[in-house]
């Protein structure tokens, strides 16, 4: 509508004294009115009275100056009209757009030259501009808050003191963690960080604890960390009124453990060897002790040292625990096992002794020595045995599927060379392996794998056939 006004105006000038509110102006001195002229204008062919064509005007000439008014005021965000007054707008967002105005950070009256504003330093979360490197700030002395005495101050952590509640919560998953990764470095780094104050016996006594209910590697572990951490961590003080909380703590410690009393003592004589703990720390308690879990620690703990005067390595009193034992150590050690197995007949004992060794992932090698000791053997008892302790082993969930094959895949392998030492090994491994297969140890496709060498049957194994 705009834009059919100003052509309209354009096409019909209209004289300023036409757009007077009144039809009547003031004209001479006198006072006396004169009638404007009446005026009739031409559009389009046709003739228009001078009333309807001076509100026309009127409304034209308003639109036109709200045009201006609009024009001048969109004028900083870019906009521009083409020569018939329509719009032009370029590749931005229309001025109405909420979304346009939310982003746009040019300056809304039309000055400037479009640079963000405080140069790139304002917005939420802005530390100055980019680049800016911050010094240290100079004390203003003219500064009302001013203190002369905050420029020799030294600032340090405080670490407040662990209490009693705290303590095993904080230091429980510290110890749990080193049987995982076997680092004295770390714990001690841990450990140096808290502030243990009057608790620090406590570190060897809760060790101890933790290591009575875990595996014999776990304990050999814990004996090597109470040696590692006195001196940097705890005091010789420190772990003797440890190891004399733990003989006083003995009848609760039976209930849940009830070997408590000869693996203290254990821990006592390997402390004495480590030298933390004094020789006559065990001399001290002569007379002295009534409780009779804390008298077989003791006892204990005299017998070990006394044993290592004549040859006994106390260093090596809980054993190397899981895959750290050599590989020819861990045969030897199954070796014995099948053989004492072999004496006793005891199933439960077997199995204590396999899992004792700690070493899961090396089970094959027992499955394997078994069969070898059958091909080797001259009668049926140890086919009997072997047979039902491998069935014993695999209901238990001992051995399991990966490593009974595995086992038997490692016979497959070598039976040739078996066969050297031993003429009928062959036969006596088919017949194992059928056994296996009818007991359920092993399935079809291994079954069907097992090697076999053609022979001269002899005449009674003609009539047997």
């Amino acid at each position: 509508m705009a834009t059919d006004c100003e052509a309209w105006l354009n096409a019909n000038p209209i004289e300023l004294d036409d757009l007077s509110d009144s039809f009547l102006s003031g004209g001479d001195d006198n006072g006396t009115v004169t009638s404007t002229k009446n005026l009739h204008n031409e559009v389009n062919g046709n003739l228009i009275s001078s009333n309807s064509s001076i509100n026309e005007a009127r409304l034209k000439a308003k639109a036109k100056r709200r045009l201006r008014k609009n024009s001048s005021r969109d004028s900083g965000r870019g906009d521009s009209f083409s020569d018939n007054g329509d719009p032009a707008w370029g590749p931005s967002a229309p001025p109405t757009s909420p979304k346009s105005k939310l982003l746009d950070r040019k300056s809304r009256l039309g000055r400037g030259r479009g640079l963000p504003k405080k140069g790139g330093a304002g917005g939420k979360g802005v530390w100055g501009p980019p680049g800016e490197v911050y010094d240290l700030e100079e004390v203003d002395v003219k500064d009302p808050n001013y203190d002369e005495a905050q420029e020799n101050c030294v600032y340090e952590t405080v670490v407040p003191p662990l209490d009693e509640g705290d303590f095993e919560r904080t230091v429980t998953p510290i110890v749990q963690e080193y049987f995982e990764h076997g680092d004295t470095n770390e714990v001690a780094e841990l450990l140096g960080g808290l502030n243990l104050g009057s608790l620090r016996s406590g570190v060897p006594m809760l060790a101890v604890a933790l290591a009575l209910e875990a595996k014999v590697s776990h304990r050999e572990l814990t004996s090597r960390l109470l040696a590692d951490l006195c001196g940097p961590v705890l005091s010789h003080s420190d772990v003797e009124r440890a190891f004399d909380k733990l003989l006083r703590e003995l009848p609760d410690l039976v209930l849940d453990t009830p070997a408590a009393p000869q693996l203290v003592g254990q821990f006592i004589a390997r402390a004495v060897r480590d030298q933390i703990l004094s020789k006559g720390y065990i001399e001290g308690y002569k007379g002295k002790v009534d409780c009779q879990h804390a008298r077989a620690a003791l006892d204990r703990a005299a017998v070990l040292l006394k044993m290592s005067k004549v040859g006994l390595r106390i260093d090596n009193l809980w054993g190397t625990g899981g895959g750290q034992r050599p590989v020819t150590q861990l045969i030897k050690e199954m070796n014995l096992l099948l053989k004492e197995y072999l004496l006793s007949g005891d199933n439960g004992e077997a199995e204590r002794c396999l899992r004792e060794l700690e070493v899961p992932h090396f089970h094959h090698e027992f499955v394997y020595e078994a069969i070898v000791m059958v091909l080797e053997s001259k009668g049926e008892k140890t086919f009997k045995m072997v047979m039902n302790l491998l069935k014993f082993l695999w209901v238990s969930s001992v051995i399991t599927v990966d490593q009974m094959k595995r086992g038997y895949e490692r016979v497959y392998m070598d039976i040739a060379e078996i066969n050297i030492d031993v003429p009928r090994a062959y036969f006596i491994l088919e017949q194992f392996v059928d056994k296996s297969f009818s007991e359920g140890l092993i399935g079809e496709k291994l079954r069907d794998l097992c090697p076999w060498v053609e022979r001269d049957l002899s005449a009674r194994e003609m009539v047997d056939a």
